[in-house]
């Protein structure tokens, strides 16, 4: 089959779409529901997730008996309910409308106490009956002993149904694995964009996105067909390139991002077109095998991200030797 020339016109298509699609996951609505005792850190958490005072904190056993929340730019809402004692009270029924509601059900057991009583498990299961995105939060691990065999309890008497993430909110212990596990429920729903922008550890995520699109890279360039492969993984690139910049709030142009793009897939030819592009380099139209499309879209996110995170004034000149040292530790990971 003829490979038939990418143009213009098409890569302005696919940035459009695609920066629709990311600008309509910024103004969705994110519930986020907290349950857990008074004492399992819920507030201080949250805070250190999101790296600014959102939850007040220094509540004593047994203050909290009304459901609170707090708000973040009026599009992230965190719920924090009642402690387990009052799941029973005259707040239950509202308390479980917002489990339902909830995008992600965070259930907080203390490390440092008594760890999935009868009264927590049952509570679990109530909740489970209306939502099972459910993050069970073992927290204050710096403060106890044997955190593995803790973690094996709790998902022995949970028959291994939600993930055990076990942190410390006092010393930041795993708090960026929390945060992938937020952001892994919330990207069924298409809301993890927006999330990720006001979470504190930015570079974690960034990873996660990049190392995703390398996947996608590697299965759409493993595609047979000769030319099928430039559209797509064109578009990918442009949506990873996107997502860096809102994570970053380092906003990105279409000339910006297609100049980019034409320097990944052929070099630093600088301002050009794509039909230029096809005639001048011979198989510009077609990457490669998988592996190449994997390693050329994983070494295009972490140049941008490098050049994000250093407030690099990211073009095709400052882009070029970033996106060579990388592509260049990409294949010796390949030998």
């Amino acid at each position: 089959m003829k490979n038939q020339p990418f143009t213009d016109e098409q890569f302005d298509q696919i940035f459009a779409e695609k920066s629709a699609e990311i600008n309509e996951q910024l103004e969705q609505e994110i519930l986020i529901a907290m349950i857990g005792d008074v004492n399992a850190g819920k507030s201080s958490t949250i805070n250190r997730l999101m790296s600014q005072e959102v939850a007040r904190v220094g509540a004593k056993p047994g203050e909290t008996v009304s459901i609170e929340k707090y708000s973040l730019q009026d599009k992230i809402v965190f719920v924090d309910t009642p402690g387990l004692d009052d799941i029973v009270s005259e707040n239950s029924k509202q308390t479980l409308q917002y489990f339902k509601e909830a995008d992600v059900v965070l259930f907080f057991l203390n490390a440092a106490g008594t760890v999935l009583s009868e009264a927590e498990l049952k509570t679990l299961k109530q909740i489970r009956e209306v939502n099972k995105d459910i993050l069970i939060v073992l927290n204050k691990i710096d403060a106890a002993d044997d955190i593995p065999t803790l973690v094996k309890y709790i998902q022995d008497h949970t028959a291994y149904n939600y993930p055990v993430i076990p942190i410390s909110s006092r010393t930041g212990e795993n708090m960026s694995m929390l945060q992938d596990k937020i952001l892994t429920v919330l990207e069924k729903e298409k809301k993890d964009v927006l999330m990720a922008t006001y979470m504190a550890d930015k570079s974690s995520t960034a990873k996660k996105w990049i190392l995703a699109s390398g996947a996608s890279a590697a299965a759409i360039g493993a595609i047979p067909l000769p030319g099928a492969d430039f559209g797509p993984l064109t578009a990918l690139q442009v949506a990873m390139m996107i997502k860096l910049s809102k994570l970053y709030d380092k906003p990105i142009t279409k000339d910006r991002a297609k100049e980019m793009v034409i320097a990944t897939i052929v070099g630093n030819i600088g301002k050009t077109i794509f039909r230029q592009v096809i005639k001048v380099v011979p198989g510009a139209g077609s990457v490669a095998g998988g592996s190449v499309a994997a390693a050329m879209t994983i070494s295009l996110g972490y140049a941008v991200k490098y050049a994000h995170e250093r407030d690099i004034d990211l073009d095709v000149k400052s882009l070029k030797p970033l996106y060579d040292l990388f592509l260049k530790e990409e294949k010796k990971k390949k030998k």
